[in-house]
């Protein structure tokens, strides 16, 4: 593993039951980059997130993430954060009992959560139970739960989804922040449009990655529109 990569894939092949989910794909990500995991729903975005995480075992090939074999070791996750897709918080505690208990965990200082919440400005609702939470505010949360103990590695999936402009702003700047301190992230989405964000973009489709410079992202997302629109209009004709 070279000295700035901080993730290497190579041959990953990943089954569901008899279904193939990845088929053999390589890629890295270096220090300091955002690689967007591009896919649609049924493409393996979340199952190759969860791999990377450590999280999910994978069927054959191999991973390495910050110099761990991820099959043989679990130190690398001392120095990841992670946001699921799912709502993995708890749900019965507010937002500071969250970070209280995720810092415990961490073996974090508990003055780092004084950094988080303000970084991603959850001063107000520190007192809120996350059940009752928008969206957008869950998700900087879960942002700050990830980002303490200030990580190396950023995983995130759907960490930006269409809630509200404000904390999709404060989420953006953070992550942009995260790496231009030399983090790396790996975020997992579905909105095209937040191909800007990414320094490149892992494109998953048919069991198969093909990595994208983020224009050459839209220019393909946009293709692929166009012949949909030209099929439907053959059709109706």
């Amino acid at each position: 593993m070279s000295e700035q990569s901080i993730i290497e894939v190579k041959d990953l092949v990943q089954k569901a039951g008899r279904q193939v989910v990845l088929n053999g794909i390589s890629f890295t990500a270096a220090k300091g980059e955002c690689l967007g995991v591009f896919g649609l729903s049924g493409t393996g975005k979340t199952s190759l997130l969860h791999i990377l995480a450590g999280v999910d075992r994978f069927t054959s090939g191999t991973v390495e993430v910050l110099g761990c074999n991820v099959r043989k070791q679990q130190d690398f996750k001392k120095h990841m954060g992670l946001v699921t897709q799912e709502r993995s918080l708890f749900q019965d505690l507010n937002a500071g009992e969250n970070l209280d208990f995720m810092a415990s965990i961490k073996g974090v200082d508990p003055r780092d959560i004084d950094r988080v919440v303000t970084q991603v400005e959850l001063k107000e609702y520190l007192h809120q139970p996350v059940s009752k939470m928008d969206l957008g505010v869950y998700q900087r949360l879960a942002l700050a739960c990830a980002l303490l103990g200030k990580p190396q590695l950023l995983i995130a999936d759907e960490l930006i989804s269409n809630f509200d402009i404000y904390s999709s702003h404060i989420i953006v700047r953070e992550i942009r922040q995260f790496m231009a301190d030399g983090g790396t992230v790996i975020l997992g989405f579905s909105i095209i449009e937040l191909c800007d964000l990414m320094t490149r973009v892992a494109w998953l489709d048919k069991e198969q990655i093909n990595i994208f410079t983020p224009p050459a992202a839209r220019q393909h997302w946009d293709s692929l529109v166009q012949a949909i629109s030209q099929t439907s209009g053959d059709n109706d004709v």
